[in-house]
């Protein structure tokens, strides 16, 4: 790790975190919090990700569905009027709605190629996006001034690296320029975020081979056909086997940093709270004798 214990984290003069774990954890809040104190230059890889990979894809996908109304098809055609993606960090909609759900067509479905086709693009794009980070780094620097970095990564970073493999260039990286933090919940924080997605299922990422095994057997249980399949009802199907296939691939990315909870990180009101919460997980993993002493 790039900080050997708490008394070289404090003292560092240029702090670079990358947060990962589940969504609805803290990440974003977190980030932000150390944006707005100043000094913390924020890269959001969702962010990036829906704007210099999947911009163009994402502003095409409207501009389809815009072609089919008379009028605004005219005004497209000469150019005079401009379809755009208002994608924010806050504000990730552009890039959910793009990847979709499959399923019906007539209740907002993709056929399952075309939703595999997007799910294969957003693979190649988070990956794109996480191996930007090292030059963000720089730049953030270099070009602005600012002195500290925190990666906020979405929650579909363990589906698109092998923590098992020392050699993982993704991972490899990361870990080379920046403290790997996990921020795990617990079951309480997991029955609550099913319930939350429950209320409002969204698009996600899958591995690629969860995904198939998936969706085979939604349909071998519903005994629908894939132009059938409700794309709300299998999206909250699969949504609390994905947490699940995800947790044991968050806990070996963890063993390549540190972990601190969704309790603590709830706590963090400031950056100096920030700073004792890194400097105790560092403790925790590093020196496990000090930290219980």
């Amino acid at each position: 790790m790039i900080y050997p214990d708490a008394a070289a984290w404090r003292a560092a003069p240029r702090k670079r975190v990358l947060l990962f774990g589940m969504s609805g954890l803290g990440k974003t809040h977190l980030a932000a919090m150390l944006r707005a104190a100043g000094g913390w230059f924020h890269y959001s890889v969702d962010y990036r990700i829906g704007t210099r990979y999947m911009g163009e894809l994402i502003a095409d996908n409207f501009k389809r569905e815009a072609m089919k109304v008379p009028l605004l098809r005219e005004l497209l055609m000469t150019d005079s009027v401009y379809i755009a993606s208002n994608i924010t960090f806050d504000n990730l909609a552009p890039l959910s709605t793009y990847l979709g759900k499959p399923g019906d067509p007539a209740r907002g479905g993709l056929a399952f190629d075309e939703y595999r086709r997007r799910q294969d693009q957003h693979r190649e794009a988070e990956i794109a996006s996480l191996l930007d980070t090292p030059r963000f780094i720089d730049r953030a620097q270099d070009l602005y001034g600012y002195p500290h970095f925190v990666c906020d990564s979405g929650g579909s970073i363990c589906e698109v690296v092998n923590p098992d493999d020392p050699a993982d260039p993704v991972l490899t990286a990361l870990s080379q320029c920046m403290l790997m933090v996990w921020i795990e919940g617990s079951e309480a924080h997991t029955e609550e975020l099913v319930r939350r997605f429950d209320r409002a299922p969204k698009p996600m990422y899958y591995q690629p081979a969860f995904l198939a095994a998936a969706w085979a057997d939604y349909l071998a249980l519903t005994g629908r056909d894939e132009a059938q399949v409700d794309p709300d009802a299998f999206v909250r199907w699969t949504y609390a086997r994905a947490l699940a296939h995800r947790q044991p691939l968050y806990a070996g990315m963890a063993r390549w940093g540190i972990t601190v909870t969704a309790e603590e990180v709830a706590a963090v009101r400031s950056v100096a709270a920030f700073d004792d919460l890194i400097a105790r997980a560092l403790t925790r993993t590093l020196d496990p004798a000090a930290a219980r002493a």
